[in-house]
């Protein structure tokens, strides 16, 4: 949940722009087997890499982020993340006592980064958010920081007071983050790449007399996709019920998308597919079983079986007459030839 809050706010990538972001949570009290501070890491909505307070180390999401930094890195980035996470838990007493909270569970949030357009255009961005609304947001353009609240003014003034942390921001957000953005694409082109989705089609019964059609479109990279059924080649958007789109664990997405249907009805259903990835939209059309067909086999096979039994049947009471009729032909004989002796 915490990180769909997060993504919720996240840039949204397009065309041939690229972008590398981090998200950090920290919660005042977290609920049972959640860390109280976690981190994220993402290059094109791939997940490089993420940290939280109950593993104390960073887990390497993609394989190639490994060959993108030196093996120093890794040490000298959970020391940061460290720093980050005492930052986070102090902050959320202050907050708290902004708020005039005393109880409950309360989260800071911090989204930054940078973007990288198709035009060599770069941008910048970091923000920070409190219970799920926006807190404080540093303008690269103005070179300081802004209040979204009345609660921030404090952070503002304090901010906005060190203005060697503004240039180190600065630089940052305009210089730096562009820099790691372009070495991880270096890095990362194979792994990076669009990659068309695949989708796969099947049904199932249920007991009140429907079916349930699903589309599973998996192997595809971006993130971004858009599944939907057609009925007689006309979108159901209402129908149709939709999954998240998770990761696979090789680079790639998954999504499934379903609809419920009359299986007797004569309407044709397709699973229809976007994607940046397809030069034309992927559709993959529903067969229906051929029902009819089967019955008429069904019916062929009963009136074989049939005519199979009276046939039998016919065989059996035939041979049964036969055998009494000589039966009864060898007893008159007999007696007629006994009367023939006696009479002699």
């Amino acid at each position: 949940m915490l990180l769909s809050l997060l993504l919720a706010g996240a840039v949204v990538v397009t065309g041939g722009s690229h972008s590398y972001q981090y998200f950090y949570t920290g919660l005042s009290d977290p609920d049972s087997g959640l860390p109280d501070f976690m981190a994220v890491s993402y290059v094109d909505n791939q997940e490089i890499f993420c940290y939280n307070s109950k593993m104390h180390r960073e887990d390497r999401c993609a394989n190639w982020v490994q060959e993108a930094v030196d093996p120093d890195f890794w040490e000298s980035e959970i020391r940061s993340l460290r720093g980050w996470q005492r930052g986070f838990r102090k902050n959320l007493v202050t907050l708290q006592h902004r708020y005039n909270q005393t109880s409950g569970s309360h989260t800071l949030q911090l989204m930054y980064g940078c973007e990288l357009g198709e035009d060599d255009s770069t941008r910048g961005y970091m923000q920070f958010g409190y219970d799920g609304g926006d807190f404080i947001s540093y303008d690269l353009s103005m070179r300081t920081w802004v209040a979204v609240v009345p609660q921030a003014q404090i952070t503002q003034y304090i901010l906005n007071e060190d203005n060697a942390a503004l240039q180190l921001t600065r630089a940052y957000l305009k210089e730096t983050c562009i820099k790691w953005l372009k070495m991880y694409l270096e890095h990362g082109k194979a792994a990076l790449q669009s990659k068309p989705p695949m989708a796969q089609v099947n049904d199932r019964s249920s007991r009140d007399g429907l079916a349930t059609l699903s589309c599973r479109v998996h192997g595809f990279y971006p993130k971004d996709v858009a599944v939907v059924w057609l009925k007689n080649g006309e979108p159901q958007t209402q129908e149709t019920s939709r999954s998240g789109v998770v990761p696979s664990g090789d680079g790639t997405y998954q999504t499934w998308a379903t609809i419920e249907i009359d299986p007797s009805s004569n309407h044709d259903y397709t699973c229809h597919v976007e994607h940046v990835s397809l030069g034309a939209d992927l559709r993959v059309a529903w067969e229906k079983k051929p029902e009819s067909s089967l019955m008429l086999i069904v019916g062929f096979v009963i009136a074989v079986v049939l005519v199979l039994v009276v046939a039998g049947a016919a065989v059996f009471f035939c041979r049964r007459q036969g055998a009494g009729y000589k039966a009864a032909s060898t007893r008159d004989g007999s007696n007629s030839s006994g009367s023939l002796g006696s009479a002699a």
